[in-house]
């Protein structure tokens, strides 16, 4: 079904190798589904995938032949072509190396974009991702849906006093291609920094098969604790304390598996992936990014932190460490 207003952005996608280009366009095209995301439409995809990708190879057909065919998106050879005919993008890749080069092509139309998760495969190229946006004055934001679930607000809005410390544990699946934490650490991480803002300035990570424990110091002496995943049906939820009280997420959803069917409660819902799309509509209407550069790069600094403290079998690393390192790397490279 593909109903439309003369109002709506002209919306493209650059990547349909993941549920997510399928679960978008659905939100925003269909005016009947339950939570119908209104103020924009798919009208175009490029489709790319990554061949050392399985599960973005065997996947993007299946996607593209959706898109195209339930919803009416044309599918174009180009990103060029694609940004010729679209308002605004959506760069929904699985591979986070194809961001920064794809994300060239988007600013260079000058057109809003957002770039799913992960951003990118390495902190320098998130930290060259926001240099090109701000270059070339065009908006972007990255963020997981986590940090709009309304289960999460309540925690944000809750009366806890000062926070001190905060939990948050969710999917880290691993990925070759990318660090650890990237592919899929990056959703409980966006919990956590959503509760505990930027500030970080060293971590210390413990590492095994199945789950990995990142735990952050914030300035002013607050704690930061990440629990990464890697089972079945992953459970995820964050817990604040503060100086008089604390608060536990009550997630609306059951748990969580990286290449499951998508979901009744991801499509609908007040945790659902309509509450991402919503701010990013407002986001290509308004141009002002509902997550800032520089806490999206505190928390690739992060997890890249976290990355090299288990290199170094649990030693504290710096934030500050891992970003000057990233600088070195952007002096040599440009």
């Amino acid at each position: 079904m593909n109903t439309t207003s003369a109002g709506d952005l002209r919306i493209g996608i650059i990547g349909l190798d993941t549920s997510h280009g399928v679960a978008f366009t659905r939100l925003l095209n269909d005016r009947h589904a339950p939570a119908h995301v209104p103020g924009g439409r798919v009208v175009a995809a490029v489709k790319t995938s990554s061949p050392d990708m399985p599960a973005s190879v065997e996947r993007v057909e299946g996607f593209a032949g959706t898109v195209e065919r339930d919803f009416g998106v044309k599918l174009l050879p180009s990103i060029e072509e694609l940004c010729a005919q679209v308002d605004a993008v959506l760069v929904l890749s699985l591979d986070g190396r194809k961001h920064l080069e794809q994300a060239r092509a988007v600013f260079a139309a000058k057109k809003p974009v957002f770039i799913d998760k992960p951003l990118a495969a390495s902190l320098r190229e998130v930290r060259e991702i926001f240099r090109l946006a701000e270059a070339a004055g065009v908006p972007v934001f990255s963020s997981s849906a986590y940090r709009f679930y309304e289960s999460l607000g309540v925690v944000q809005r809750a009366e806890v006093g000062e926070v001190r410390s905060a939990i948050s544990y969710g999917p880290a699946y691993l990925d070759p291609h990318h660090p650890d934490l990237f592919f899929y650490g990056i959703h409980p991480v966006e919990a956590l920094f959503a509760v505990l803002g930027c500030g970080c300035e060293s971590v210390v990570r413990a590492h095994t098969p199945d789950s990995d424990v990142a735990t952050g110091i914030w300035s002013g002496g607050r704690l930061g604790v990440l629990h990464g995943l890697r089972t079945e049906a992953i459970p995820h939820k964050v817990t604040v304390f503060g100086s008089t009280g604390f608060a536990e997420q009550q997630p609306r959803d059951t748990g969580f598996n990286v290449f499951g069917a998508i979901g009744a409660s991801q499509l609908a819902g007040p945790d659902s992936y309509a509450s991402l799309l919503r701010e990013i509509i407002s986001f290509f209407r308004s141009g002002v990014p509902p997550v800032s550069a520089e806490e999206t790069i505190a928390m690739f600094a992060f997890m890249e932190a976290a990355d090299e403290s288990k290199r170094r079998g649990g030693q504290p690393v710096k934030l500050s460490e891992v970003i000057d390192a990233a600088r070195s790397l952007e002096a040599g490279g440009r």
